[in-house]
């Protein structure tokens, strides 16, 4: 929080700090003057200062008031701003697929209720929030609003307005929407892996919007694909999309060695909680990928795994040092990038060239693994063009709720001959289907995500290695 000139942080059972040179790194305590669960300070345009919270199984945001003038002391008694509600809101409910998760004594569909958040915007206060848990792929973020910042509150029926259950890392809940220097909005979100540890995450970034009658929505669609940052945002942040496809997914890998259990295969299959691994840290183990024709290259990620890390904290060595190569053929090669002396600690790393390369295969060998563990790589992933041309069109659907569950519903598509997969947009309206799944393989997805009050649109679009073909939306039946 921002407020006369300084900083001010706090975070679960730590007290609160302050700071006027942040850069420095020098803060001051200023003592506990309140002990709450993922605490979220938010300064008015009158200079009051109020402290949204929550931290429970099934339970409640609340907020308070405290006074700046008094060690940030509180002001009066707490008041609930709302209590989970998850036999109408679908996304709520535990579980993976919303379905309910183990929880002290049994099998139990409500929700882990945190990570508050409060943004004003044009005369409205937004009080964001988290739900189900960190641990899985449906985190997301929902959205109260309130003409004060004490209430009442209203729930947005577009929640969740943060939502990315799949593609490569998912999760985009516990988040922070702020505005930058130009005046746009971009949310920041808790990204789930959830494998050593339930709490090991990453962070995303996602534009976000605010439309002309006030419904928040961020853009997470192809949300692992480059972006940037325009400087005019024009279209709900799509035109910070470079329409850079993925190549490399399910190609066909080698490798100098193999750990067992942690096949070259699983460094292409978008999936973050998989990962390759070679047998040694030793300079020269590698990893390839065949694309399966010529395409045309723009960027690269390299997704770094930590498989038998044991350096903590900030090791000296935390940097990897590798190079990136390209062919035509497999056997003559070109560097795409030499990190070979990097001493910056990047466990993605991102590559954009400066010109496009035309390639068939793109190999990355290593220099130096920081930690003590083997090369290992969650997903080598490749963005350009196929050269090609987008699908023909989008594929018939059709889609209805379940008549004994309104929060759940059915979506059932045609398989494609020139589509890699599917994107299944849904939302409030026609224009407004901020919502999106990323699927391939299949050709019929089961949400249990849905408010049971909402009236929903729905499209699914195609997309190969070339572009996307978008669909057009038709209602929930």
């Amino acid at each position: 929080m921002a407020l006369d000139g300084a900083l001010y942080y706090t975070a679960c059972n730590i007290g609160l700090y302050r700071t006027t040179d942040p850069k420095a790194g020098k803060w001051e305590s200023l003592g506990k003057p309140f002990d709450v669960g993922d605490p979220d300070l938010f300064a008015d345009d009158d200079g009051k200062v109020y402290l949204y919270y929550g931290l429970s199984f099934s339970g409640t945001i609340s907020g308070m008031e405290l006074d700046p003038k008094n060690q940030f002391r509180p002001v009066g008694q707490p008041w609930v701003c709302f209590r989970a509600d998850y036999a109408r809101h679908g996304w709520e409910r535990r579980g993976e697929e919303n379905l309910g998760a183990p929880t002290g004594p049994g099998f139990q569909e409500g929700p882990w209720f945190e990570g508050s958040w409060m943004t004003r915007h044009a005369g409205t206060y937004y009080l964001q929030y988290a739900a189900p848990g960190t641990e899985f792929r449906g985190y997301a973020d929902g959205v109260y609003t309130a003409p004060s910042p004490r209430g009442p509150f209203t729930y947005g029926p577009y929640s969740p307005f943060s939502h990315k259950p799949t593609g490569f890392i998912a999760g985009a809940g516990h988040s922070a929407t702020f505005a930058d220097k130009q005046g746009r909005y971009w949310h920041i979100a808790t990204m789930r892996i959830s494998v050593k540890h339930d709490f090991e995450r990453r962070l995303g970034l996602f534009p976000a919007e605010f439309d002309a009658d006030g419904q928040l929505h961020v853009n997470t669609l192809f949300g692992d694909c480059p972006q940037i940052a325009p400087p005019e945002r024009n279209n709900s942040g799509a035109d910070a999309q470079l329409g850079w496809m993925l190549l490399s997914y399910r190609k066909r890998p080698q490798a100098s060695s193999s750990l067992e259990g942690f096949p070259a295969d699983s460094a292409f299959d978008e999936d973050i909680r998989t990962f390759w691994s070679a047998r040694s840290d030793r300079p020269g183990e590698w990893l390839s990928v065949n694309l399966g024709k010529r395409c045309r290259i723009d960027a690269v990620q390299v997704n770094f795994a930590e498989h038998e890390a044991t350096a903590l904290n900030r090791a000296a060595d935390l940097y990897h040092q590798y190079r990136l190569e390209w062919s035509l053929d497999g056997r003559t090669w070109e560097t795409l990038a030499d990190k070979s002396g990097n001493r910056t600690n990047a466990p993605p790393d991102y590559i954009q060239l400066a010109a496009p390369v035309v390639a068939q295969h793109v190999r990355i060998t290593n220099v130096h693994m920081p930690g003590g563990g083997p090369f290992s790589i969650r997903d080598l992933r490749v963005f350009g063009s196929g050269q090609g041309k987008p699908p023909a069109k989008a594929p018939r659907f059709e889609s209805h709720r379940d008549a004994s569950d309104a929060r759940n519903a059915v979506v059932r598509w045609e398989i494609l001959p020139d589509a890699e997969g599917y994107v299944v947009r849904y939302g409030i309206a026609e224009s407004r289907l901020y919502q999106n799944l990323e699927i391939r393989g299949r050709k019929e997805i089961v949400l249990h995500d849905l408010n049971s009050e909402t009236k929903y649109f729905f499209a699914v679009d195609a997309f190969n290695d070339s572009g996307r073909t978008p669909g057009k939306p038709q209602p929930l039946r």
